[in-house]
């Protein structure tokens, strides 16, 4: 595990007045002087769980940030866009202290790396019983587009976005490797037997769909999978994912090239399935979250989805595969990696960068 060097505040939370008259919220800093925060997980309003890219996983106890991050975490990379990144709860989490952590994990004696997931059970501060689940294959020579973001079926399988890793862009489309896929797999690392190309011997079996970029944001609502992802220069996407779908990266995209090279004259293809929204120019969407709390009433039934260009969160209201509305909000904190629901209703971003934040989101 990489060891965080830093300065960190811990104690009490205090807020800050960041807002407008006509605004219906304040901030309130948690934490701040945090070495990258990329992943929350809230176990209760007071007992928050967090991963810094650097390596660390972090507790918020009653409250306070604890000093010393959490032991036991494996070795990760971090390098790029590469670290300790995504984090789950697993849904009987009170019973059996069950985490799920997503990471970049170098190769032993190699110049590879690729996207581990592990499971593992939560001590006092430390991991026990560290199980991996899942590794991507083939293994990568960039430190980019891991995807890293998981989320559980309503059948208790877990997902795993898993990114093109930037250079393989065009493995995306084909079904011999883990780059630009949705992964899903039971609890214990098994493959369930109803995945859809589980009978493909030219398939991996992991696979659940197909032709994604860098898939940074999912969620399960009412069985329905959202999921969002970067696109190039523009194109950025919030797509419905479904079993053995291929949704066309790079075939068919919105954006092009960071040179301004055309990637696919195509934005539209048979057999490939187009976004419910797109972004032209890029906003880098990265965490997401379906709000049904009680403090901002108005905002119940949307997507939160927390963009890192030029720095805000986008309000989705949606009916069914339809995008209704789109709103800015929050965009005087910074980039904003990730944003999940509190069970008082409350929302919590965590801004990007060596000086992150965790910041609370309360009405006045």
């Amino acid at each position: 595990m990489i060891k965080k060097i830093g300065l960190f505040i811990f104690g009490i939370a205090f807020a800050y007045s960041f807002f407008a008259n006509d605004r219906t919220y304040k901030y309130e800093v948690i934490a701040e002087d945090l070495s990258h925060p990329w992943g929350v997980a809230v176990i209760d309003k007071d007992n928050i769980l967090f991963t810094e890219l650097s390596g660390q996983l972090r507790l918020i106890e009653n409250g306070v940030l604890k000093p010393e991050p959490i032991k036991g975490v494996p070795e990760v990379l971090f390098a790029g866009q590469g670290g300790l990144s995504g984090i789950i709860l697993d849904p009987s989490f009170e019973e059996n202290r069950k985490i799920y952590l997503a990471f970049s994990s170098p190769d032993s004696g190699q110049k590879t790396n690729t996207l581990e997931v592990i499971s593992a059970k939560l001590s006092s501060n430390s991991l026990d019983e560290v199980t991996t689940l899942f590794k991507a294959s083939p293994s990568r020579r960039t430190a980019a587009h891991y995807g890293a973001r998981m989320a559980f079926l309503d059948d208790g399988t877990l997902l795993i976005t898993s990114g093109d890793g930037f250079n393989y862009r065009e493995q995306a489309q084909y079904l011999d490797n883990h780059f630009g896929k949705i992964i899903r797999i039971n609890t214990d690392g098994t493959i369930p037997s109803d995945n859809p190309f589980v009978s493909n011997n030219d398939a991996l079996p992991e696979i659940w769909s197909y032709g994604h970029r860098n898939l940074q944001g999912i969620v399960v609502v009412d069985g329905v999978v959202y999921e969002n992802e970067h696109g190039p220069m523009g194109g950025d996407e919030l797509n419905i994912a479904q079993a053995s779908k291929n949704y066309g990266w790079p075939a068919i995209t919105y954006g092009k090239d960071y040179s301004g090279a055309t990637i696919s004259p195509f934005t539209k293809k048979d057999g490939m399935e187009q976004p419910i929204k797109y972004w032209v120019p890029s906003i880098a969407p990265s965490g997401m979250t379906f709000y049904e709390g009680k403090m901002f009433p108005e905002w119940r039934g949307s997507l939160f989805i927390s963009a890192l260009v030029p720095g805000d969160v986008r309000r989705i209201e949606v009916d069914k595969d339809k995008v209704k509305k789109e709103e800015i909000l929050f965009n005087d904190v910074g980039r904003i990696r990730d944003i999940v629901s509190s069970p008082d209703g409350s929302l919590i971003l965590a801004t990007d960068g060596p000086n992150g934040k965790l910041i609370r989101v309360v009405n006045k």
